[in-house]
């Protein structure tokens, strides 16, 4: 529960739960989910022990919880620049414009600094030591994801096979991903030419090199 000492300093349970998952979340970040105690949250959000379990129902749960909010954001960010692109022209889109919006979304939300170094932070983490349910990724981001973009090329490229869409998906986000690993790794270079790696250029060419599979799988259909 909630101490009389918050309750008199006029803690708003909202207030309370946004202190928790903050210190929760820098904790998780720089020590892992292992390395962190419950005692160290309540302690860092000036929070009783208590609070932890009232607000999150645990430790668990809590590292759940910031994991998720990750996820979904993610998630609703790529599914928006989808339904965006396809809301344009008379709801007929050029399968270019569908890759670079969603190659541009995808990037973004793992390039805003504050969010994206989290994120990273709590990737490395999870890497090593993993505390999620196998199926959250799934359930969370991966198939809704998938889902709309499989509604949005089927439009496009009528002639596409529906099989290879998982394949095509999961081809343009490994693309991407190595493309920021790539950027990160010349960033540590002291080299000036490895310095001048141009990510919207990286972006260009994956969206080019896709579409032009795409079209191959498809038959010459898409928009």
């Amino acid at each position: 529960m909630v101490s009389q000492d918050e309750k008199l300093n006029g803690s708003t349970d909202k207030g309370v739960r946004d202190r928790l998952f903050e210190s929760a979340e820098e904790l998780f970040c720089e020590r892992g989910f292992a390395g962190t105690s419950v005692r160290d949250i309540a302690a860092s959000a000036k929070c009783n022990i208590a609070s932890v379990n009232y607000y999150f129902g645990g430790k668990e749960k809590l590292y759940h919880e910031v994991w998720r909010r990750h996820l979904i954001m993610m998630r609703d960010t790529r599914i928006a620049s989808i339904d965006k692109v396809m809301s344009q022209n008379n709801g007929k889109p050029k399968l270019e414009d569908l890759l670079k919006s969603f190659a541009e979304a995808f990037v973004g939300s793992l390039v805003d600094e504050s969010s994206a170094q989290r994120l990273c932070k709590l990737m490395a983490r999870e890497w090593i030591d993993n505390h999620l349910p196998v199926n959250m990724f799934l359930e969370d981001i991966m198939m809704p994801t998938l889902n709309a973009m499989r509604g949005a090329l089927v439009r496009i490229c009528p002639g596409l096979d529906e099989s290879k869409i998982p394949l095509i998906v999961v081809s343009i986000v490994g693309q991407l991903l190595h493309v920021l690993h790539v950027k990160a790794v010349f960033q540590q270079i002291d080299n000036t030419d490895m310095h001048k790696f141009d990510l919207a250029q990286s972006i260009d060419h994956v969206v080019k090199f896709s579409t032009a599979g795409i079209r191959i799988y498809a038959k010459g259909t898409c928009e």
